[in-house]
Formats: C-alpha cells, structure tokens, sequence
C-alpha cells in the first residue's frame, strides 16, 4: 500500500471514529426510564402531555431546545425569562439538580434532586418528550 492511500484510509478510519464518538454522546446520558419514575414528585406542579396545560408549574411538554420562560400562559419569573437559557440536557440536569443555583430568583419552590445521575435520568426523560 503507497502512503497515500495509506493517509486517506488512516483519514477516512478517524473520520468514522469521531462519527461515531458524536453520535453516542447526541445521546442523553441519563435512564429515561428511571427518569419517568422519578418525575411523579415533578407532576404535582408539571404536567407533560402536548398541549395540556400549565398546573403550578409550566408544561414541559417539548422542553428539549425550547428558550426558558416561553411557555404561553405561565408566569414566570423575570430571572427566568431574562435567563438566556436553552434547555439542553446538560442545563436541564443543572436547574433539575439545583433550581435557586441555576436561575437564582426562579419561582420554583423545589429545591432540586441532589442525586446527579437521578437528576439527569429526570433530563433524559424530558428530553423524550416531543
């Protein structure tokens, strides 16, 4: 084999390593399954079923890339309309984990699910809502 091809097959083979490396990580991390379990103390204030209303808290119907503070017909607070943020699984997982931290002035009266990998299958589990 003449180091050219040599190069280009070397090329091509990272090129489909780092694909593949993407791909995985587009992936929630968290146990959407688990993540549904642990949303039953969320649903008190949350419901999550399209165009369901909002209870004490907003909808979290197709939260996954939505702008915070947008829900029609919820009033949020000015920290979190002013927030800037876009709900990815890492920002979810954050305000999941600790909401007064992430958006300090927020209505939320829950103070977040110490638990990292629960807080994260709760952000795996919104994310599967679309």
């Amino acid at each position: 084999m003449d180091s050219s091809l040599r190069r280009k097959t070397i090329t091509a083979l990272a090129a489909t390593a780092l694909l593949l490396l993407a791909g995985g990580s587009a992936q929630a991390a968290g146990d959407p399954a688990n993540g549904k379990t642990l949303f039953a103390r969320c649903a008190i204030c949350h419901k999550v079923t399209k165009d369901g209303g909002n209870g004490l808290g907003p909808n979290l119907f197709g939260i996954g890339g939505r702008k915070a503070g947008t829900v029609a017909g919820f009033a949020y607070s000015t920290a979190m309309k002013n927030s800037a943020i876009t709900w990815t699984e890492d920002k979810l997982e954050a305000y999941i984990a600790d909401p007064k931290g992430t958006v300090p002035g927020n209505k939320m009266a829950f103070a977040g699910i110490s638990n990292h990998a629960q807080a994260d299958d709760v952000a795996a589990y919104l994310l599967t809502l679309k």
